[in-house]
């Protein structure tokens, strides 16, 4: 019995008998045209009559391979789930923050006193004061003290005015938009990527379990 090792398919084309011809089995083809790309084996006896018969890797080998791809699927699959949770946190924060807001006695607080005392407000608009994001417990102290402190808002404002950090961005809190787009860029990149990945091996999950249906054993 002679047997063959084939690493590419253009190797196992040259096996197949002529007279297979039009009635070559095309899902077959397919599936062994990806598994040999992707660096995958065979161990064969050629036959003069038909596909040459397969010894290596077996019907046991193929579906351990299988089940070893399944579980690494599930694995990606959980994680784009943490991952598309995290873009939709990210691009719906400043709606979820915008309706948290009027449930913060500050927020509150802060429209009265602009009704009340012109000076405030002018400060408050200066700075761009973050009062959407008053429920966010990153932004909450600042706007607290802003509201309390004649001092501390008058030296704000005078950083914001003064300070290059401002030079182009007058808005306080410009960091909450860089950190919201910086966090949907990430989860955007982790996305693409795990889809890539599961759809490799969905790919590879079917051409192995075509390729079983030709083992030998």
């Amino acid at each position: 019995m002679r047997k063959e090792i084939v690493s590419s398919f253009d190797q196992l084309q040259k096996m197949l008998p002529p007279k297979l011809g039009s009635a070559v089995d095309t899902g077959r083809v397919s599936a062994l045209q990806h598994y040999l790309s992707k660096g995958g084996v065979l161990h064969v006896v050629p036959s003069d009559a038909d596909w040459p018969r397969m010894l290596y890797p077996t019907k046991k080998h193929l579906r351990k391979r299988v089940d070893d791809l399944r579980l690494l699927r599930e694995q990606y699959s959980s994680r784009l789930s943490d991952w598309k949770k995290k873009f939709n946190d990210a691009s719906s924060y400043r709606v979820v923050q915008s309706i948290k807001k009027l449930k913060e006695p500050l927020f509150w607080r802060h429209l009265a006193k602009c009704a009340i005392d012109r000076d405030y407000k002018t400060d408050s608009e200066k700075v761009h004061l973050p009062i959407d994001l008053v429920a966010d417990k990153r932004w909450q102290p600042m706007v607290r003290v802003f509201l309390e402190d004649t001092d501390y808002r008058k030296q704000l404002v005078q950083t914001v005015d003064e300070s290059i950090v401002y030079k182009n961005n007058k808005r306080v809190a410009q960091y909450a938009d860089l950190l919201q787009g910086f966090r949907m860029q990430q989860s955007g990149r982790q996305i693409e990527e795990l889809q890539r990945k599961i759809s490799d091996l969905d790919a590879d999950i079917a051409a192995i379990q075509e390729i079983a249906r030709w083992a030998s054993f």
